[in-house]
Formats: C-alpha cells, structure tokens, sequence
C-alpha cells in the first residue's frame, strides 16, 4: 500500500486567510495537533496547535504572522512504511501527501496508520498475543514457529523490536488462540523468557497502545 491509498477524505487544509482560532476548533474537532496550510495547490507548511498559541492572536488571520512553517511531506507513491518514518521522526499527527508535481493531496492521520499496521499484523483479529524476551543470538524464527504450531495454534503475524537502552530483543507473537496456557508452558520448557501475554479485550487496547509507542520510538532511533 502507498501513501494515496490512505489519504484522509475528512481533514481540511487551511488557507492563509483563516483564523488561527479556527485551526484550532478543527484540531480538536479531528483530534490533531496539525493542519496543513495551502494555496491554491501549493502547500505551504504545517502549523500546529503551538504555533498558533505562540502567536497570541488567536482571532487574526494565519498570513498576518511571520511563521517559520516544517514542510514535511511524502509522495502519493511512496510506501506507507515510509510515512510512519516521516511521522516518527518528527512527531506528527498528519502527513501531508503531495502528487508528482508537488501539488497537495490531503493528509494521512497517525490514526490512520494505526489501523493500517493493525490490519497488516493481524492485530485486529481474534486472538491472544505473547511477548518473549531474549537475546539476538537466541533468536531462531523456526524454532519459535515450531513451537507455538506444535500446540496446534497457527501464527498470525510476528515482530522484532529492540527496546531503548537494550541489548536484548522482543519477539511479538500475534496467535488465533486466546487459549496460551499451552505453548506459554512449551516456552518455559525450553527455556524461553515469557516476557508477557495478553488474551482479554480490554488488555488488548492497552497492549496496541503501548507497542504502537514503542514501535514509533524503535523507528526513531
């Protein structure tokens, strides 16, 4: 997938005659903390809800300050991976998206590419989840597979992520099971390190938060 197939049909641009205090009802409209600024089809900048309070004029048009606008921007064509990379780095909560002749697109929201690595991970899919921890000599794809398929439950998706300020890895295990009881004693059994397991649904939403966080941290680095 590429960056045109996930622009947003919702979020709008701003021109230089708005107000600041109307960029700030659609951020909190649409939940962002950025909106893209554009003329015509040239876009000129994001402005954020800090720019805007630092300008103390909330009510006066967006052109009537000297603002030192980021330009971050990806190519319809680009691959989406790329754009979390873009997102990342600087902290945004949009993208804007630009064509092969640097005309603006839309945006793509952080919410957006949430959902999206939630598709390509089976993470929105029934099932349980196990983290091991170990080290990157100990890590073997095979041996982890075999394991978790000799307990009759099928591998959904799989991650490696190296947590800040560690040597050691985490193996994220999406499973079709909620039943873990099973492999998770397999794992001891071969000495693997259980870091966690989370089954409920309610745990869930928590666990996607806090590995979309370190996901985000892990491709900063």
């Amino acid at each position: 997938m590429v960056a045109k197939d996930l622009i947003s049909e919702v979020i709008p641009a701003l021109r230089t005659s708005d107000s600041g205090q109307t960029a700030l009802n659609w951020m909190e409209i649409f939940r962002i903390s950025h909106l893209p600024i554009v003329n015509n089809l040239d876009f000129l900048g994001l402005i954020s809800d800090t720019d805007i309070y630092d300008m103390n004029q909330p009510d006066e048009a967006i052109g009537n300050h000297a603002l030192t606008l980021l330009k971050p921007y990806v190519t319809t064509e680009q691959h989406l991976f790329e754009v979390i990379g873009l997102a990342a780095r600087l902290k945004l909560s949009i993208v804007p998206v630009l064509d092969e002749k640097s005309h603006y697109k839309g945006v793509i929201t952080t919410y957006d590419l949430v959902r999206y690595l939630a598709g390509i991970s089976s993470m929105d899919q029934q099932g349980g989840i196990i983290v091991l921890e170990m080290t990157e000599r100990d890590y073997s794809l095979s041996q982890i597979a075999q394991i978790v398929e000799g307990n009759n439950i099928k591998v959904l998706s799989m991650y490696v992520t190296s947590p800040p300020d560690s040597t050691r890895l985490e193996v994220t295990i999406k499973v079709n099971s909620n039943d873990l009881t099973s492999v998770i004693r397999t794992f001891d059994r071969y000495n693997y390190d259980v870091k966690t397991w989370v089954t409920s649904d309610d745990s869930m939403d928590k666990f996607y938060s806090e590995r979309f966080d370190l996901l985000m941290k892990y491709m900063n680095i």
